[in-house]
This record gives C-alpha cells, sequence and structure tokens, in this order.
C-alpha cells in the first residue's frame, strides 16, 4: 500500500540551503520513495530555544511503502549523515527531518507522535505545505488554511533561489 506522508526539513547552520537540497536528494534516491512536491524555502526565525541562526525550512510530500517508523528511521539517517547532534531542545542544527504527517494516522506514540503535536503551531510547516498542497488537512486540527490564522505573526519569508 502507498502512503502520502508530510516531512518538514530545517537547518540553521553550514550553508543550510545546500544542506536542503542535498537532504531532499537523499530522500528521492530511497528506492522505495518518490518526492511527489517540493515547496519552495523559506527564512524563518527561530521559535523557542536559545539565541541562534535563523531556519531555512521547507516541506516536501513524498509517496512510499514504508511503514511510519520506517519514514521515521530515514529521517534519522538523513539527519545522522548530517552530523546532526542533539545537545539542546529546540537548538540550532545541520538538519532536522520530521514527519508532519502520514496518511490521516494518528498516534500518541512518544517515539513517533502524529500528526506533529505542533505543525498546526508553526508558520515554517504551515505556509509551505499550503504551497504544494493548496486543499491539504491536518488531521485532528482542520484545514491547514484555516490553521494560517493562528501563525500570521510569525515570521517567515520565501528564499529566492537561483538569483
Amino acid at each position: 500500500m502507498v502512503h502520502q506522508v508530510v516531512l518538514g526539513l530545517g537547518a540553521n547552520l553550514g550553508d543550510a540551503e545546500s544542506s536542503l537540497d542535498l537532504a531532499i536528494d537523499m530522500i528521492q534516491a530511497h528506492e522505495r520513495v518518490d518526492v511527489v512536491a517540493c515547496s519552495s524555502f523559506y527564512r524563518t526565525s527561530p521559535v523557542g530555544g536559545p539565541d541562534q541562526p535563523d531556519f531555512y525550512n521547507a516541506i516536501i510530500k513524498i509517496s512510499t511503502e514504508l511503514s511510519p517508523q520506517q519514514v521515521l528511521q530515514l529521517a534519522r539517517d538523513i539527519e545522522t549523515r548530517f552530523n546532526r547532534v542533539r545537545e539542546q531542545h529546540w537548538g540550532p542544527r545541520t538538519m532536522d527531518v520530521d514527519v508532519i504527517a502520514y496518511d490521516d494516522l494518528i498516534s500518541s506514540d512518544p517515539e513517533l507522535t502524529l500528526p506533529h503535536p505542533r505543525a498546526h503551531e508553526r508558520a515554517f510547516v504551515l505556509v509551505p505545505w499550503l504551497e504544494v498542497d493548496a486543499s491539504a488537512s491536518l488531521a485532528t486540527k482542520g484545514p491547514i488554511a484555516d490553521l494560517m490564522r493562528g501563525v500570521k505573526e510569525q515570521g517567515i519569508n520565501k528564499v529566492e533561489q537561483g538569483l
């Protein structure tokens, strides 16, 4: 069975834009994953955590036969390839790959809570997700377009690529 998955990517250390490009290529290279859509990149102010550089974020939609746990492992493997270190909660990072939604699955598993528990509160998730899927809806929270009203004040700017 093929599943529709939304992944959030973010980085704010090193060449974050290039890191996002490379992470997307790595995901696409997986033999059981097809990248269906990729948002523009967005520059966003950090939410929570210590003083740190702005983040570059993107949303990708994939189709896959991988289980939720296998998708999580893929995300962690990519973070590891970028030498992701988890020293500080909400701290700076070379790469962050979050499983935002897996079909309409609802799970309270502490290892992989679905949908992502803060997705509906984050402009850096909602804005790029709406860009790639205008009719998207977040299980338990509703249409992404409606959720956008709650994140209007968060700083997010589309990055002009290829200039």
